[in-house]
């Protein structure tokens, strides 16, 4: 979609220090439809999750991107210890209602959630006397933090910042979307291991270079929540679904999000400069060993802090 005036979010959000790029809290409402089945999303990659963080001795997780909570309560109902955190308080608050529905379970009662921002993390983040186990980036959150300056600054201040706040052997598990696949094809890959939402219409996908290199990537997400509304709502006898339900055939709803788009290989590179070139690091293509036949929608790097 190409506008006149070249926005990088939904009009109404706000753009001081990190942007929270859900601050209006339509991108955060309909995300909630554009995640769809939050337990079938969590199956996909439960499973690689748990194997992982027992790997590596892992029991106080840091979810440095916890948005409505759907990953942090995966790991809070496989039993680990979790503090969740996001920049968005529009998003958090299907968090902490979460935690609210479900505060008689002790794991939930627990569930520490804060904002905070992954350029001053250590000033909100109340880090543990060595370090939590494992920081979780995942959901392509990382992405949102934009190059603005044009040398990384930001990003490198974040990677750092994560760094920092994970124990000597624990380990960060990050994701970001082939962005490969989408420089070099215009469009994002046809399969999503983490939205698979019925009510996605559209994905509009732009590129903005600057001096010939592709700085940005936003996607517009075109949603039916209309369809969404009927399923949830009650149907009378003798009404047409409008009167019934008091939604039309099609609700369709827009949202705008923009991107850093990370190449593979610059941003493992990247990474095993913040952690070190004796690090342990292993990439993923969709939670799965890396495959030349068909292109991941995913990758996700695991990097060990060194001892």
């Amino acid at each position: 979609m190409v506008d006149s005036i070249f926005r990088t979010r939904s009009l109404g959000v706000a753009t001081e220090g990190l942007p929270d790029q859900y601050a209006d809290g339509v991108a955060a409402k309909v995300w909630e439809v554009y995640i769809g089945d939050k337990r079938s999303r969590t199956e996909t990659y439960k499973t690689f999750m748990n194997r992982l963080l027992h790997e590596y001795g892992c029991k106080h997780v840091l979810d440095v991107a916890c948005g409505t909570g759907v990953d942090s309560v995966m790991l809070l109902e496989l039993g680990y210890q979790v503090t969740s955190v996001d920049a968005s308080d529009k998003m958090l608050k299907y968090a902490l209602k979460e935690r609210w529905n479900r505060r008689k379970e002790e794991a939930f009662d627990k569930w520490v959630i804060e904002e905070a921002n992954w350029l001053t993390l250590a000033d909100d983040v109340e880090k543990p006397e060595d370090g939590y186990d494992a920081v979780i980036c995942l959901g392509n959150s990382f992405s949102h933090l934009q190059d603005f300056h044009g040398d990384l600054r930001d990003i490198k201040t974040a990677l750092k910042n994560f760094y920092e706040v994970i124990r000597p052997g624990g380990i960060l598990i990050i994701d970001h979307r082939n962005y490969d696949y989408i420089l070099d094809a215009g469009k994002t890959p046809a399969k999503n291991i983490y939205y698979n939402s019925k009510q996605i219409k559209d994905i509009k996908t732009s590129v903005l270079h600057v001096n010939g290199q592709a700085t940005m990537i936003t996607l517009d997400y075109i949603m039916d929540t209309g369809r969404q509304q009927r399923r949830s709502g009650d149907t009378n006898e003798g009404l047409s679904e409008t009167e019934a339900t008091g939604c039309p055939a099609t609700c369709l709803n827009h949202f705008r999000l923009s991107y850093h788009p990370h190449r593979l290989d610059q941003f493992t590179e990247l990474l095993d400069d913040i952690f070190g070139p004796d690090c342990k690091h292993r990439v993923y293509g969709d939670f799965k060993p890396v495959s030349d036949e068909e292109p991941a929608a995913f990758y996700v790097h695991v990097v060990q802090k060194i001892f």
